[in-house]
């Protein structure tokens, strides 16, 4: 490039924001706080302010959790037997001692199933999950979390509208942005535990190189620039319009705001124990944290780490295939159905775990005047099978399983839907992926009959192949 070229005030500044900055901020912050900003929320009619969902990936078995069928086969029976709830006439399993404490709060769909085959295995149902429509459509869709960062921007300028904690499941390249830009894809926390107090979310925080002193001179010679350009020019710089969403980009790295919302370390003690001991009630509180941050769309996901305490725990979904029973590891070694590496689902660091960290947060939100605006969704891509196989498991099973959704208008204390008394097959009120989807859509006030746009201005409409389930609209 001539001299003359790098003379130019355009091109300095240009320079200076393609290269000055990217050590600090790395030149996508900017650019995709801007292209956030084009969505235009539409919050007509909206109950719910922010979502939050908890997969529990893996295809947890709705008959050891929610659905418990005494009745069933006595070779196939969960050993985990009904036990009260808050409310007369609901049951769940010995396995949710705490959350049948908080009953009352959360209404039990027990009739999910999905009405098109394709999306029994992991990668195909996890995605079917995470965006609410069918992954053998003829357009890649993106998951609900995009879509609606999309739709309504941010809500909180300093951090991404979808956030995934800790966004390393199993099958956590599933997620999708689909024909959506690049900016609307998931910002995944990572982390290996995030009870760990060392733990922190490096892509958030400025290089140690830039941070204080360095940070701030760069802020400053980029204000200097654009004094430069306007003397020059004696006009506005046509970059402007990019200059706040530089600011904005700065203010994330130095704002403590960012880091207090991703620190749990400074949660009391008592909230700590509240959610329970390690990775899992940490990851729920994060969500709880980021929701008070006000972002709009979190997703928690959690595979417990391989630690001293759970040997051959390598693996902790819940992909039972085998020993699902078992009061430690299913085992390490590939010679029965593929449940190697994980623990048996009545052990703490499975439901356990999961019973007290769900249990809290519903609570904590409740207690903190969040769940009338905030939904509560707890999810698996799908059931397990009614039958045990000959390896003393339980296989991929989608014809029926259950959900739990609590907050944001959604009457608590009921079930919806029945399945047979093996919990094989729905028998009542069957929903589906899509429906669940739509009801999300719905409590969020956006407007399904309105498309979104490819690249290529082709329109795309999403949520229409289901029906928001009534009983959840309150």
């Amino acid at each position: 490039m001539p001299e003359s070229a790098w003379s130019s005030p355009l091109l300095n500044r240009r320079r200076l924001l393609q290269t000055g900055t990217a050590g600090v901020l790395g030149l996508s912050l900017p650019e995709i706080l801007a292209l956030q900003a084009r969505g235009a929320p539409t919050t007509a009619g909206a109950v719910a302010k922010r979502v939050i969902v908890i997969l529990e990936q893996g295809g947890l078995s709705h008959i050891d959790t929610w659905d418990p069928k005494p009745e069933a086969a006595v070779d196939h029976r969960s050993p985990h037997r009904p036990i009260a709830t808050s409310v007369p006439g609901i049951q769940f399993t010995s396995l949710l001692p705490q959350t049948a404490k908080i009953a009352h709060k959360i209404a039990v769909v027990r009739s999910m199933y999905h009405a098109k085959a394709g999306a029994d295995a992991h990668p195909n149902g996890t995605q079917y999950a995470l965006s609410g429509a069918h992954p053998s459509g003829p357009t890649e869709m993106p998951d609900m979390g995009s879509i609606v960062s999309k739709i309504l921007g941010t809500a909180n300028p300093v951090l991404p509208p979808y956030i995934m904690v800790p966004g390393n499941h199993e099958q956590a390249a599933e997620t999708r942005t689909g024909f959506l830009p690049a900016a609307n894809k998931v910002f995944k926390t990572g982390g290996r535990d995030l009870s760990d107090p060392k733990w922190q979310v490096a892509d958030l925080l400025a290089r140690p190189e830039n941070i204080d002193r360095r940070l701030g001179e760069r802020q400053r010679l980029l204000a200097s620039l654009d004094g430069t350009f306007v003397g020059a020019t004696g006009r506005q710089s046509s970059l402007d319009g990019m200059d706040r969403f530089y600011e904005q980009a700065f203010d994330t790295l130095t704002s403590r705001e960012v880091t207090e919302a991703f620190n749990i370390q400074n949660e009391p003690e008592s909230i700590r124990q509240k959610y329970g001991a390690g990775h899992r009630g940490a990851c729920y509180l994060l969500g709880r944290k980021l929701l008070e941050a006000d972002v709009r769309f979190v997703t928690v996901d959690v595979r417990w780490p391989l630690t001293p305490e759970t040997p051959g725990g390598f693996n902790l979904n819940w992909d039972h295939h085998d020993l699902i029973y078992t009061p430690a590891s299913c085992g390490t070694v590939r010679d029965k159905a593929g449940g190697e590496g994980r623990y048996g689902i009545g052990h703490w660091v499975m439901m356990g775990s999961t019973d007290q960290a769900f249990a809290a947060l519903v609570s904590d939100l409740d207690d903190r005047g969040m769940l009338d605006e905030t939904l509560v969704c707890f999810i698996s891509e799908f059931g397990r099978t009614p039958r045990l196989n000959k390896f003393q498991g339980r296989d991929h099973w989608t014809h029926a399983y259950s959900i739990a959704m609590a907050g944001a208008g959604v009457p608590g204390g009921q079930v919806i839907g029945l399945s047979d008394k093996d919990g094989g097959y729905v028998i009542s009120h069957g929903q589906t992926p899509e429906d669940y989807a739509a009801t999300i859509y719905e409590k969020l006030g956006i407007n399904r009959d309105q498309p979104l746009y490819t690249a290529a201005n082709r329109p795309v409409f999403f949520g229409h192949l289901g029906e928001p389930i009534p009983e959840l609209m309150g």
